[in-house]
């Protein structure tokens, strides 16, 4: 396990065990700006800025400062500061999407999915309920397929977008890729914009 990934371990098992207010609570602490923006239930957002602060010492208000400026500089343009986080490594990918929606399992996501068709006002139709998993879980939940395939679909889609994606990414020669498997990546990352920015 790499040490993005056991912080963010850590940071689940500590909000199964105290809460996500309390959380939000710590991320006030060490990025008021960004603590300020976030709901004590923005369980996602919260913590995204935590591991940021736990992997480098900085807020994330602060990088998106950085990005600000980048915008404002006449002397950079969007093109030169695309920065691309690309696995080098299937095998890497393919085990991250799976831990990945191992996880929304485990966290109640049909039982999630269930409760927005229970709404009433939601449909297959919508681009929200044609996301990757969501879509595969109404299916599942329509009968469709048996629910015991939604874990292997819903894999299979996820890898298909990141492919996709990839294919995207791939197709801007002026963009500066980063190995996202790679153990310093948001390092890397970090130095980047403090090249394109021009801080010391």
């Amino acid at each position: 396990m790499c040490i993005r990934d056991r912080v963010r371990a850590a940071i689940e098992a500590e909000a199964a065990a105290r809460g996500w207010p309390a959380l939000h609570a710590e991320l006030a602490r060490v990025d008021p700006v960004t603590a300020a923006r976030l709901p004590p239930q923005d369980s996602q957002r919260i913590q995204r800025a935590l591991e940021v602060w736990r992997l480098t010492g900085q807020p994330l208000s602060q990088l998106h400062g950085a990005t600000k400026n980048i915008a404002k500089s006449p002397d950079i343009t969007w093109a030169t500061a695309l920065i691309s986080l690309e696995p080098t490594d299937r095998a890497w990918l393919h085990a991250r999407i799976a831990e990945r929606f191992d996880a929304m399992l485990a966290a109640g996501f049909v039982d999630e999915v269930r409760r927005l068709r229970a709404r009433g006002d939601l449909s297959p139709a919508l681009a929200s309920m044609r996301c990757v998993g969501y879509r595969q879980a109404w299916e599942s939940l329509d009968r469709i397929h048996p629910m015991d395939s939604l874990r292997e679909r819903g894999i299979a889609a996820t890898r298909q977008l990141a492919k996709r994606q990839i294919t995207w990414l791939r197709s801007m020669p002026q963009r500066h890729a980063v190995a996202a498997d790679a153990p310093d990546a948001l390092a890397q990352v970090l130095r980047r914009v403090d090249m394109l920015v021009g801080a010391p």
